[in-house]
């Protein structure tokens, strides 16, 4: 991967996968990941705009209705396609992205909310794990739409860092939530593939790099997490064509076609690789 990927962190929150016992069961909101994972996003706005008005001081629900924005955008600029799959060449440049100003202001007021309300969660609770998840999403969320569709990597970095932080900081008070484990998982696999005078760079500005934890944090997510289950899978997906392991990778995204056979992302790779 280059290093746009180390920016991708929250990119496609997906719905429950295996159900961990740290994050409570939210139907509601289940509905909307997977409306947003098949490609129904006017569905999953309305799934997570009924979310916000019947629980209006609940920061996720605004942060889940910002991945939608931001996972349509990615959609429409064919941007997971260039970014993620090691056979496209197109993310080895940078491409002028055609960003919608409406999406844009739409995504920024969800961001913002998220961020109000997990503050104030967290001001009242300063060791509420939800609120802490809450804030790693928003701040992931917003990390991503810097680093692939506005190109301000080094924003992005910041963002990504501070997300893994606090991430680290949840899952010492729970360690089983699990899908905070995939802000340190991603982290350290993607950045485990840059060259090495870069990793010394970017661990002298705090980062991490350890490809071995970071493919084990990832499989705590895949295996367990409860949003984002599946993306964790794609994540090792992409390990797995990195490692020329194509009958893993092969097996990951067929599971993952099955899940969400409205979203043709994974059927389209799974016809590269046969």
């Amino acid at each position: 991967m280059r290093m746009r990927l180390v920016y991708t962190i929250f990119t496609l929150p997906a719905i429950l996968c295996n159900l961990s016992a740290a994050v409570p069961s939210a139907p509601l909101l289940d509905l909307g990941y997977r409306q947003m994972y098949n490609l129904e996003f006017n569905e999953a706005h309305k799934t997570f705009g009924t979310w916000e008005a019947q629980h209006p001081n609940d920061p996720l629900g605004h942060a889940s209705n910002a991945a939608a924005f931001l996972f349509a955008e990615f959609d429409r600029l064919k941007i997971l396609q260039s970014e993620f799959f090691i056979h496209d060449t197109n993310f080895r440049k940078a491409r002028k992205l055609n960003a919608d100003p409406q999406v844009r202001q739409a995504f920024d007021n969800e961001i913002d909310k998220a961020l109000q309300l997990s503050d104030q969660m967290l001001a009242a609770s300063p060791q509420s794990v939800d609120a802490m998840f809450a804030k790693i999403l928003a701040t992931g969320l917003r990390a991503d739409y810097q680093a692939l569709i506005d190109k301000h990597y080094l924003d992005s970095l910041a963002g990504a860092k501070n997300g893994r932080a606090l991430a680290e900081k949840l899952l010492s008070i729970e360690p089983n939530y699990y899908d905070a484990y995939l802000a340190i998982g991603v982290e350290n696999y993607l950045l485990s593939l840059k060259p090495l005078p870069l990793r010394w760079a970017l661990q002298m500005g705090g980062a991490q790099t350890d490809r071995e934890r970071g493919i084990a944090n990832l499989r705590k997510t895949a295996e367990k997490g409860h949003y984002f289950g599946p993306y964790a899978r794609l994540l090792l997906g992409v390990a797995a064509l990195r490692a020329k392991d194509r009958t893993q990778a092969r097996d990951i995204l067929l599971a993952l076609s099955r899940e969400f056979p409205h979203n043709p992302l994974y059927a389209e790779e799974l016809a590269r690789l046969q």
